[in-house]
């Protein structure tokens, strides 16, 4: 019973995760279908580049050709239609290969476009007249196929498209009049030029785009992981301190109930200040001081029984540096209170006109080996590590001599800055 239980829950489940597939593929079909409606209103929605069968109805040009084979105006009409349909073969496939992805990365484009330029030349030269118009035709299965040359050195393309109508004239000229001459020598070099050019800016706009889209992507996860690593920052320290005055709250409460209760309103203060943090975290406003910083880190350190050394000397530094070493104050003293088991901890700061030094020493056994060879223990050194990197600052940490730690962050003061924080 147990087992056909087991068996019949595991059955309702994978219903439920099939059917809940089901309906977030649904969901995201559907929002991708407004999306693209969204678009289309707007006039946004993206135009696709010409498809395989766009170029196809320029075979209409050789009506009169096969016209003429049918009415036995043409000598030999059999081998003027196997032209015709060797042609015609060798263009789709011209065309289908050089448009498809796959395939263009092979030499099959390359093998039909020779053919079909061989059954050009022998039917122009057999026929003349309106048989000339295969060139404009070879010319834009040549301008498909090879306009990757345009990216790469425009040579190839521009040498075949010019031959191409250079041959068309002569021929033409050989076959016809000078103005029927011009025309198709004209004809032949724009159809292959235009063709590659429509091609190759389709392509250039698709590629712009995915590149935006990943640059979007991109920023959106920079900016997710400076929002963890703010969270993580924030709510690291709080919660140290909150949980360090709860258990000061139980240790007094028997013995020293005032002592208790004004633990206990700590506790509240905290949690109204990190909820207040939060809030401005999410909306991007958050600005910490490093004068705040450092009377919660004596605060913290008092209620965990940790003598607390608190110095700060050197001229007042910019709003951007004081926060960024706040934040340093921040990570550093909740490592002590978390891991150091220290008695005793000193935080520095010494100001210059063109540098500042946060230094923050214990004498407990530190927080691991990890920080001494230059790797984070968690993720709390290593944003810091970014953040002060950015900054043109750098961070180090490790053992203090035989016992305690030492954490120290520089960080380069812009001049211009503090002379706008005094003003």
């Amino acid at each position: 019973m147990t087992d056909s239980k087991t068996d019949g829950e595991a059955e309702r489940e994978a219903e439920r995760k099939a059917a809940g597939k089901a309906e977030r593929k649904a969901a995201g079909k559907a929002e991708r279908k407004a999306a693209r409606e969204a678009r289309r209103k707007a006039g946004t929605e993206p135009q696709k580049p010409p498809g395989k069968f766009a170029f196809l109805p320029w075979l209409f040009m050789l009506t009169g050709d096969v016209g003429d084979l049918f009415e036995g105006e043409a000598p030999l009409p059999w081998l003027g239609g196997l032209g015709v349909v060797a042609f015609v073969v060798l263009y789709a496939i011209t065309v289908f290969t050089g448009l498809d992805k796959r395939q263009r990365a092979t030499r099959y484009p390359f093998f039909a476009l020779g053919g079909l330029a061989v059954v050009t030349y022998a039917l122009t030269i057999g026929y003349g007249g309106d048989w000339l118009l295969c060139f404009p035709l070879l010319s834009l299965a040549s301008g498909i196929v090879l306009r990757r040359g345009m990216t790469e050195s425009g040579r190839r393309l521009g040498i075949v498209v010019l031959t191409l109508a250079g041959s068309a004239g002569v021929i033409a000229g050989m076959r016809g009049g000078p103005s029927e001459t011009l025309i198709v020598a004209y004809g032949t070099m724009l159809s292959g030029f235009i063709t590659a050019a429509i091609l190759s800016l389709f392509e250039t706009v698709a590629e712009l785009r995915a590149t935006r889209e990943e640059l979007a992507r991109s920023a959106v996860e920079r900016e997710r992981l400076r929002f963890s690593r703010d969270l993580h920052d924030l709510l690291g320290h709080t919660m140290s301190v909150i949980v360090v005055k709860a258990e000061a709250v139980r240790r007094l409460a028997p013995r020293d109930l005032d002592a208790a209760i004004g633990q206990a309103a700590d506790i509240e203060a905290v949690g109204r200040q990190a909820l207040t943090e939060i809030r401005e975290a999410v909306t991007g406003y958050r600005e910490s001081t490093l004068n705040t910083e450092l009377d919660r880190a004596r605060s913290l350190l008092e209620a965990s029984g940790i003598t607390a050394d608190i110095r700060q000397s050197g001229p007042p530094l910019p709003p951007q540096s004081a926060a960024l070493l706040g934040w340093v104050v921040r990570e550093g003293v909740t490592n002590v209170v978390r891991h150091s088991g220290a008695g005793r901890c000193t935080v520095e700061v010494r100001g210059e006109t063109d540098q500042v030094r946060l230094e923050i020493t214990d004498n407990g056994v530190g927080v691991g080996s990890d920080a001494a060879t230059g790797t984070s223990t968690g993720n709390g050194l290593k944003g810091l590590t970014e953040r002060l990197a950015a900054a043109g600052g750098h961070l180090t940490a490790g053992p203090d001599g035989r016992k305690g730690f030492r954490l120290v962050a520089e960080l380069p003061v812009d001049s211009e800055s503090e002379e706008d924080h005094r003003s």
